[in-house]
C-alpha cells in the first residue's frame, strides 16, 4: 500500500508539474508573440529580408517638396493631365498605376477637368486608376445598387471562387468618383492597400477587397493581371491563385485577403525603394518637348518601366504627406510601399508566414527539447546546448529563412527556451531535493541521522581526520547468539534480529545516543557526539536500564511465538575518543576511536564472566554514582592494560529530576 500511495504521489506531481508548465507556457507565449514578436519581426525584415533594391523596371513619380515648391499646392488637374500626356505622347512605357484617388469635378475649372479626362482617356490602355473602399453607407445622393451595378459591369475581373468557407464583407460602399473620369477609363483597383500591426507598422496588404460580395482586386494586383493579359484569378482558402502565370498569392486572412509584404531597402540618401522622378521635372519636360526643347528627363528612361504616381511632399500643406511606418522606415512613401507590392508579385517575393498554431507547436517542441536537456544533463553542458540552440536557430532565420522570404517568429521561441530553462531547473532543483531527502533517509538506515545531518551541514569539507571529545561508549550483546543461531534459519535469525533492533533503535535516540555501527548481534552507541550532551554518562546509562527492559517485554513475546529465549548484556564507559572520519579519500567512516572504546567492549564481556546483564566502568560510576545502586567488582584485568580496573554492576536505577 505503501509503494502504490508513492507512486500516486509522484504521479500527481508530475501531473501538476505538466499543469504549471503548460499554463507558463501559454503566458509566456502570448506575452512574447503579442508585445515582442512585432518589432523583432520588423527588425528582421529590415536587416535580413531588405536586402536589395526594388526593381529596376519599376519607378516612381512623386508629387513631392520639389514639385510644391515650384506649383503651388492644390494644383488644378490639368498639371495631372501634362503627366499623363507626357507618358502617352512621348514614351513607350508597360503600365502606370495611379496611387491617388481622384473625387468629384473641379466646378471652377471645367477646362482643367476635361484636359484631365482626356488624357486619363488616351492612356487608358495602360492606366490604373484607384478608388477607395469604406464601411460606411452610399450618401443619400448615390443610389448605391445602381452604381455598383455600374461599376461590376466596367471593372469587375474573372474569378473563380473554391473556399470552402466564406466571410461576410467588411465594407459597405466605395469613393464617389466623377462619371466622365469613369467614362475615361478602363481599370481601377482598390488602394486598400495594408493594415497595421500591433506596433503600428504597415506590413500586409490586401489582394482583394470585399464590397457587398463583390470582390475587387488591388492596385497592384490589377496591374500584374494586366501586364500578364489576363483577369482570371482562382480563390482557395489559404490562397489566390493567377491561372495564366501560376503565381500562388498567400492569404492570411481570408476576411480582407491579406499577404505579407516583401520590403526592399532604400536607395541611398532616399526614403525610397525604386528610383524617383519628380512630377514637376516631368511637367517640365512635357512643356519642353512640346517646345521641341530638351527634356528634363529623357522619355527613354521609361520604356517598358512600370510607373506608379503618387503623392508624398513633406511641407506644410496638410494631407499631402502619403506615408507610413513600415519595416524599414518610419515615414516611408505610400507610392513606394504600392511600387513593392507590385514588385513583389512580379518577382513572387511575397514574404510566407507560418500559421500561428504552427509557431506556437514549433516553440512547444522546443521547449520540451530544452526541458528534457536540462533534466537529463549537467548545468554547463545543457546550458551550452540550449545556446546552441538558440543562436543556431537565430542564425538560420537570419541566414536562410528571411533571405528567402520565409518568416517564422524569432523571438517567442527563444522567450520560451529561457522560460523553460528557469522552469526546467527550479524543477529540477525541488526534484533533487525531494531525492536528496530520500538519500538521506536511506543512509539513515546504515548510519545515525545525526551523523547524516551532520554530513550534509558539512558537505563541501569533508575529509579525512576529525577531533577529540568525551564520550560515553554503549555496547550491547546477546547473550548466547552463536549457539542460538546454528539452530535457526538464516531467515529466522535475521528476522528476530530485525524485530531486536527495531525495538531498541528509538531508545538510543530517545536519549540523545547515536548508533554508530551494528556488529552482528552487537550494537556500539555513542553519547555526547554528533549530539552534544554533557549528561551523556547518565542518558548513557539511562538507555540501557530502558533496552533491558524492552527485552524483557520482547521475551515474553518471543517465547508465545515459541521462538529462543534470549538475553543481552551491556557495557558502558566514558572517557576521551578520538571522533571523526577514518578510512580513504574515497571511502570513509565517520566513527569513535580509543581506549575508551575498547574498554566499553571488554566492561560489555566481563557480563559472561559475572553472570551480569549491566556493567558500567569507574568513569562512568564517578557521573552517575548519586543515581545508582551497584555492586562493585573490583580488580578486573582488561586485556591491553596494565593496571586493573573496578566496574560496577548497575542493580537498580533511581528516579532523578
Amino acid at each position: 500500500m505503501g509503494k502504490i500511495f508513492d507512486r500516486l504521489k509522484k504521479g500527481l506531481l508530475y501531473i501538476y508539474t505538466a499543469l504549471v508548465y503548460l499554463i507558463i507556457f501559454l503566458i509566456v507565449w502570448f506575452i512574447s508573440y503579442t508585445f515582442l514578436f512585432p518589432n523583432v519581426y520588423n527588425f528582421m525584415l529590415k536587416a535580413f529580408s531588405a536586402m536589395e533594391y526594388g526593381n529596376p523596371d519599376t519607378v516612381i513619380v512623386a508629387i513631392d517638396d520639389k514639385s510644391i515648391d515650384k506649383v503651388r499646392w492644390p494644383w488644378k488637374r490639368e498639371m495631372y493631365a501634362k503627366i499623363m500626356n507626357y507618358f502617352s505622347e512621348y514614351t513607350d512605357l508597360k503600365i502606370i498605376g495611379l496611387d491617388t484617388v481622384v473625387k468629384g469635378s473641379d466646378l471652377q475649372n471645367p477646362a482643367s477637368d476635361r484636359a484631365f479626362y482626356a488624357a486619363a482617356a488616351k492612356l487608358s490602355d495602360k492606366l490604373v486608376t484607384a478608388f477607395v473602399p469604406t464601411i460606411q453607407d452610399y450618401p443619400e445622393d448615390i443610389d448605391g445598387p445602381i452604381y455598383e451595378s455600374y461599376f461590376n459591369q466596367r471593372f469587375k475581373i474573372n474569378i473563380e471562387d473554391k473556399r470552402t468557407r466564406k466571410a461576410a464583407p467588411i465594407y459597405k460602399s466605395m469613393a464617389v468618383f466623377p462619371t466622365e473620369y469613369f467614362f475615361s477609363v478602363k481599370n481601377v483597383g482598390s488602394s486598400a492597400n495594408g493594415m497595421h500591426g500591433v506596433n503600428k507598422t504597415f506590413i500586409k496588404t490586401y489582394s482583394l477587397v470585399n464590397i457587398n460580395g463583390e470582390l475587387y482586386p488591388s492596385i497592384a494586383l490589377r496591374m500584374y493581371l494586366l501586364t500578364n493579359d489576363t483577369d482570371k484569378i482562382t480563390l482557395y482558402d489559404n490562397r489566390i491563385v493567377v491561372d495564366k502565370t501560376g503565381l500562388k498569392i498567400p492569404v492570411t486572412d481570408r476576411q480582407v485577403f491579406t499577404s505579407n509584404i516583401h520590403f526592399y531597402k532604400y536607395y541611398p540618401n532616399s526614403i525610397y525603394s525604386h528610383k524617383q522622378y519628380s512630377a514637376i521635372d516631368i511637367i517640365n519636360s512635357y512643356d519642353a518637348l512640346k517646345k521641341d526643347q530638351q527634356p528634363v528627363i529623357d522619355p527613354s528612361e521609361f520604356k517598358d518601366k512600370t510607373v506608379f504616381f503618387g503623392l508624398n511632399a513633406r511641407g506644410d500643406v496638410v494631407g499631402l504627406e502619403d506615408s507610413g511606418m513600415t519595416p524599414i522606415g518610419a515615414n516611408h512613401p505610400g507610392v513606394d510601399i504600392q511600387a513593392s507590392i507590385y514588385d513583389n508579385l512580379v518577382n513572387n517575393q511575397i514574404i510566407h508566414r507560418p500559421h500561428i498554431f504552427a509557431e506556437m507547436l514549433a516553440a512547444l517542441i522546443l521547449s520540451l527539447i530544452t526541458f528534457i536537456i536540462v533534466m537529463n544533463l549537467t548545468f554547463g553542458a545543457s546550458l551550452a546546448t540550449i545556446m546552441g540552440i538558440i543562436f543556431g536557430y537565430i542564425l538560420v532565420n537570419a541566414l536562410i529563412l528571411y533571405p528567402n522570404n520565409i518568416a517564422p517568429d524569432v523571438i517567442t521561441p527563444v522567450v520560451v527556451i529561457l522560460a523553460t530553462l528557469i522552469f526546467g531547473y527550479a524543477f529540477r532543483f525541488i526534484l533533487e531535493n525531494k531525492n536528496k531527502e530520500k538519500v538521506k533517509m536511506a543512509m539513515g538506515k546504515y548510519i545515525s541521522q545525526d551523523i547524516m545531518q551532520n554530513v550534509v551541514k558539512n558537505i563541501d569539507d569533508i575529509r579525512l581526520g576529525g577531533r577529540k571529545a568525551v564520550v560515553s561508549v554503549l555496547f550491547a550483546d546477546i547473550r548466547g547468539f552463536t549457539s542460538m543461531s546454528e539452530k535457526m534459519t538464516a531467515e529466522e535469525v535475521s528476522m528476530i534480529l530485525n524485530e531486536y533492533f527495531s525495538a531498541i533503535e528509538p531508545i538510543i535516540t530517545k536519549y540523545n545516543g547515536v548508533i554508530n555501527k551494528f556488529i552482528g548481534d552487537a550494537v556500539m552507541a555513542i553519547f555526547g557526539d554528533p549530539i552534544e550532551d554533557e549528561l551523556h554518562p547518565m542518558k548513557a546509562v539511562l538507555c540501557a536500564n530502558e533496552m533491558l527492559k524492552c527485552v524483557r517485554k520482547l521475551r515474553y513475546k518471543w517465547m508465545d511465538e515459541n521462538k529462543p529465549d534470549i538475553e543481552i548484556g551491556i557495557g558502558i564507559n566514558t572517557g576521551e575518543v578520538f571522533v571523526g572520519n577514518i578510512g580513504s579519500e574515497k571511502r570513509l567512516e565517520y566513527t569513535v576511536i580509543g581506549d575508551t572504546v575498547n574498554i566499553a567492549s571488554r566492561i560489555e564481556s566481563y557480563n559472561k564472566v559475572y553472570k551480569t546483564k549491566f556493567l558500567i566502568g569507574s568513569t562512568t560510576y564517578e557521573f552517575v554514582k548519586n543515581r545508582v545502586d551497584v555492586i562493585k567488582i573490583g580488580g578486573v584485568t582488561i586485556r591491553g592494560k596494565q593496571n586493573k580496573m573496578d566496574i560496577y554492576e548497575i542493580l537498580r536505577v533511581n528516579a532523578g529530576d
